[in-house]
């Protein structure tokens, strides 16, 4: 009977249904990476059918059903870092996924690997391992060998990247099981710590994990979607690059921080992707893992900058002793709408920013704090007078160090930002369906603007519509389409005369806590009769 139910369980949930006729649904994948210039088999947990197709946010990743796996294929010179993959069929499209590309050699977790006595033994000095907490009381084991003096980097990605429903701990044991470093929470709930060997030896790195919601069990945690990738390198491995900015056209000047550097690692080269991309990936020539960056479309200042500064302007800076403040003396004019933001958690560093607009007799004028922990900042201010002001950012906790450093931009132009709730749209031919787009205006922006859709093939059509109860801050588009269709589209706002005032239309990604401008747009065939 045990045997038979066990059957039924596996049956059910195969990752292919061809009798399945519903748009797919993608809860996890694993691996969920690989090495540039490699290709994968990946199973894809949800549901999906024997139709299924492959989308990928970029051309250097591509991806196929194959018996009833995806078979992910990434090209040699594939940018680092996320890439986002969406399945779909003739019914709608699945969420998209992040599918990180990486430089090491890679590999497979592989059990019985839970005592620390008895590890999966690991060759070479840089590698990612694909790995699975797959059960409850999992512990996963790796032993590597390094020289004394050597610096061992251990970085895990699970939850915050790939919402693995993990905690996880990460340990560096001795080989007779001392606990010699330990982290928990280093990026959000995923840890990474750095190891300096004591003596020539063989070391072990171990995983465990905790519920990232917790609850009442005292077991490590484990299930089929607690994924993740764990990079061990003793090579060249980033931590931040300051000044945590790229101006766009403009060339980079900064240093790189981390372990295991050399002069290499500073020489970076940058992968924006389109320009209206928020963030640009930064490479070294030697680095282990890739960076990111904003990708600013102004001017960006390193630490102590030239004063002052004149908006709109992006500046970083870094606190070295607990309770320090960073200052930046900013020339604005009377009444002029600015809007300064602080950044730090989304960059994957440590500051809970706060900041501070002082006048010329440092007298407290402005004052803003996240409304949340993990939140960033955003305060608006108009000067009362012409004149240099200071603007002072402080950690809400003080707290100082490499990983305390933040991002501050004041904005000064008239600008906008267009969002559309959901990233997915079904329609089905003949049938007009409405798009409602959120209209943001800051800074004083009332120019007219109007909205494009490009990717679309020419039997959609799309018009702007004008309902019963106009909204001045919802443009109401209509899409109407001829014949089935499934498809990548983008929606930008644009101004007449001024390209550099075009916005493309972004829509949250809720679970991961970003936001995308691939859209996409299903076009159901006909109801059989």
């Amino acid at each position: 009977m045990k045997s038979r139910a066990f059957l039924y369980c596996i049956l059910c949930a195969f990752v292919v249904n061809p009798a399945f006729s519903a748009p797919p649904v993608i809860t996890s994948l694993s691996p969920p990476g690989a090495q540039r210039g490699t290709t994968v088999e990946v199973t894809a947990v949800g549901t999906l059918d024997a139709s299924t197709k492959v989308w990928a946010s970029s051309k250097s990743v591509s991806g196929e059903q194959a018996k009833g796996k995806l078979r992910v294929t990434v090209a040699k010179d594939a940018s680092p870092g996320i890439h986002w993959l969406r399945a779909y069929n003739d019914e709608g499209a699945s969420n998209l996924r992040p599918f990180i590309v990486g430089t090491p050699p890679e590999l497979a977790e592989k059990e019985p690997n839970d005592d620390f006595r008895k590890p999966q033994v690991l060759s070479g000095s840089s590698f990612t391992i694909n790995g699975k907490l797959e059960k409850v009381g999992d512990v996963d084991c790796f032993a590597v060998v390094l020289k004394k003096g050597q610096t061992l980097v251990a970085s895990l990605d699970a939850n915050r990247t790939l919402r693995a429903p993990m905690d996880a701990i990460l340990q560096v044991l001795s080989a007779d099981g001392f606990v010699l470093e330990e982290n928990h929470d280093f990026h959000g709930l995923d840890p990474q710590l750095a190891y300096t060997a004591k003596k020539d030896g063989t070391y072990i790195a171990r995983v465990y994990a905790f519920p990232s919601m917790p609850n009442s069990t005292i077991n490590f945690f484990g299930s089929d979607a607690c994924v993740y990738r764990l990079t061990l390198t003793a090579g060249a491995f980033a931590e931040s690059a300051m000044p945590l900015a790229v101006s766009r056209g403009a060339p980079w000047r900064g240093e790189v921080e981390g372990w295991n550097l050399t002069p290499e690692s500073h020489k970076l080269t940058f992968a924006t992707g389109r320009d209206d991309d928020l963030f640009a990936r930064a490479l070294g020539g030697d680095l282990v893992n890739p960076l990111r960056l904003r990708n600013e479309p102004h001017p960006v200042h390193g630490l102590k900058p030239a004063e002052p500064l004149k908006p709109p302007f992006s500046a970083a800076g870094q606190f070295e002793k607990a309770g320090a403040e960073a200052r930046f003396a900013v020339q604005a004019k009377k009444g002029q709408a600015l809007t300064l933001e602080v950044e730090s958690r989304s960059l994957g560093l440590a500051v809970i920013p706060v900041v501070l607009v002082l006048d010329s007799d440092q007298k407290q004028l402005a004052r803003a704090e996240p409304a949340k922990i993990t939140g960033e900042v955003t305060l608006a201010f108009a000067p009362p007078a012409d004149g240099v002001y200071t603007v002072a950012v402080t950690d809400l906790f003080g707290g100082a160090g490499r990983r305390h450093a933040f991002l501050l931009r004041v904005l000064s132009e008239p600008d906008y930002d267009l969002t559309v709730t959901a990233d997915r749209f079904t329609i089905t031919p003949g049938k007009p369906t409405p798009i409602p787009v959120k209209v943001t205006r800051v800074r004083g922006f009332n120019t007219p603007l109007e909205v494009t859709a490009e990717g679309l093939p020419d039997g959609v059509k799309l018009e702007v519509t004008v309902p019963a109860k106009p909204d001045p801050n919802t443009v109401t588009l209509s899409l109407t389409a001829d014949k089935p269709w499934s498809g990548s589209f983008r929606l930008v706002g644009k101004v007449k005369d001024d390209p550099k005032l075009a916005r493309t239309v972004r829509a949250p990604l809720v679970e991961f806590d970003e936001t995308t401008a691939d859209l996409w747009l299903t076009v159901t065939p006909p109801a059989k009769k």
